[in-house]
């Protein structure tokens, strides 16, 4: 880290805040819609960075922080979850990057479980998109309450009342618009606060005065009658935006920072602080004195010349200080956190003590896994972080042989990080790897050349898809396995796994064995 971003980095830390409100959030899209663009302007806020950096920009200029892989750079896309924390007028803010493209929803699934809110953003041209959708599901499923961004509309776009309809009704909310566009495209002249029914001019994040907003009479006459018809939608309400019923809408452009500001204030003020999670055998709350946290991602290789391994942790309760000795609860065994660190994407800081609602990242040498939880000494396990069956399998060939125990620990390492899934059939050598996009397949084979330096290739597996198995019935599932071993492999926990050759095989394996559970998640084992 740069001594200027070790400096911005300690400033902005958890470590020097003490009890200061967390809001923990995470930013969902559809990919273009122009996320990575609004976490960057949000880290200017914060005084994270500098200077914003640009996706597939030249090659003199900065990239952007939160896509730090090459593959993302390269494709200017992001393809894994990234941590950024922050502070903003006293208030540490938490900020997950999740991955817009659909072939890496798992990822964001699991990021989800780990955040107390959510910030979607949406194209204005494009309205609700299929990820948009997608990932809005996932978050009504988890009850997070959501702000929407409604973002480039300073290029020509759809009507806003369009857009709010759209929204509306397609995702089953009230919606509240809180900040509205004046003209859109090359009408564009800047937004209107309507609870203070005011003009918001460019806000830049180094501290600037706002710009003055210049709006001619025409526009002016349509702004109040736009306003007016706009206050005929529900008005904001905390309790049912909460609840996960109602999303205010900000109306903005990321890229010329119209409406930034707006939402990080609305993130400060209504955002909801860490809440109670789920867990067994009771869920655990925020303001629980004892010290507790659950591994939703883990990410090897950050630092590819330091085979470094770190377990992204949500501390849900309790005041986590440097060098406590926790509970391991899956492996019974107690775990001593000597280096735990902040993210600022890929740059990090030291972590002296953290707070409910933090991220912390925990190195460890493949010790922890994702739905792993720590705890000051009780037994529990937080629940809802499920793996899919993939819908795509395919076998792995290496060109080298001599690999072959490298290519063991590349692919249990990258799987562990939710890349891929992988299973080994009980019958042969082969290694079976499960997607649930094709994009996946890509970053998995870049990642064991760039970081392994293993070659290898993917050709078609004799399966389509997997399911995993269990029955309340020992015995049977002990005959099924018996009976079926030519169709059955592991997964990386060694639980039980059917490898289906074709959906008709799948759907008579069923009908025959009744007794057998045929399951299309899995519960992370903790």
């Amino acid at each position: 880290m740069s001594d200027e971003l070790t400096t911005l980095a300690q400033d902005a830390s958890p470590a020097s805040t003490g009890a200061f409100p967390r809001r923990t959030f995470a930013i969902i899209s559809h990919p273009d819609a122009g996320k990575t663009t609004l976490t960057e302007q949000l880290l200017l806020f914060g005084g994270v960075i500098r200077e914003a950096g640009m996706v597939k920009a030249r090659r003199e200029r900065r990239n952007t922080r939160s896509d730090w892989m090459a593959i993302e750079r390269q494709r200017g896309i992001s393809v894994t979850s990234s941590v950024m924390t922050f502070t903003w007028h006293d208030v540490v803010f938490n900020l997950l990057d999740t991955p817009g493209h659909q072939d890496f929803s798992e990822d964001t699934y699991r990021t989800l479980t780990a955040v107390d809110a959510a910030v979607m953003v949406i194209d204005a041209a494009r309205g609700i998109e299929a990820q948009t959708l997608k990932l809005f599901e996932v978050c009504r499923l988890r009850d997070i309450p959501i702000i929407t961004f409604v973002n480039k509309i300073d290029r020509e776009g759809q009507d806003p009342f369009t857009l709010l309809d759209e929204i509306a009704n397609t995702l089953a909310l009230d919606v509240c618009p809180l900040v509205w566009p004046v003209g859109m495209g090359g009408l564009f002249r800047g937004c209107w606060d309507i609870r203070a029914n005011r003009p918001i001019g460019r806000v830049a994040p180094d501290g600037e005065p706002a710009e003055p907003v210049t709006i001619p009479d025409d526009q002016m006459a349509d702004l109040r009658d736009a306003v007016e018809l706009a206050g005929a939608y529900p008005a904001f309400d905390r309790e049912a935006f909460l609840a996960g019923h109602l999303t205010p809408v900000v109306f903005g452009t990321a890229l010329k920072d119209y409406g930034v500001l707006e939402l990080l204030s609305l993130l400060a003020e209504h955002a909801p602080p860490p809440t109670t999670q789920r867990a067994e055998p009771h869920p655990v709350r925020a303001d629980q004195k004892s010290v507790t946290g659950f591994v939703f991602k883990v990410q090897a290789n950050m630092d590819p010349n330091h085979r470094d391994r770190i377990a992204f942790t949500r501390i849900c309760s309790g005041r986590f200080q440097r060098g406590m000795k926790l509970l391991h609860v899956r492996t019974g065994k107690p775990m001593a956190i000597q280096a735990p660190i902040f993210f600022f994407a890929q740059d990090r800081s030291l972590a002296e003590e953290a707070f409910p609602g933090d991220i912390i990242g925990i190195p460890n040498h493949g010790s922890l896994r994702v739905g792993d939880t720590l705890t000051e000494g009780e037994t529990l396990r937080f629940t809802g972080i499920p793996s899919f069956a993939p819908e795509i399998l395919r076998r792995v060939v290496l060109t080298d042989p001599m690999k072959a125990k490298q290519l063991r620990r590349a692919l249990e390492d990258l799987a562990e990080e939710g890349v891929a899934q992988v299973f080994r059939p009980m019958l042969g050598a082969d290694w079976i790897v499960g997607v649930v996009g094709a994009l996946q397949l890509d970053v998995l084979q870049a990642r064991i050349d760039a970081e392994y330096k293993i070659p290898i290739r993917f050709e078609p597996a004799p399966y389509v898809t997997a399911r995993w198995i269990s029955s309340p019935d020992p015995k049977r599932l002990k005959d099924f396995i018996e009976a079926n071993q030519s169709t059955l492999g592991h997964d990386r926990d060694d639980s039980p796994v059917f490898l289906a050759r074709d959906t008709f095989s799948l759907r008579f394996t069923a009908e025959r064995w009744p007794e057998i559970t045929f399951a299309t998640t899995h519960q992370s084992a903790s």
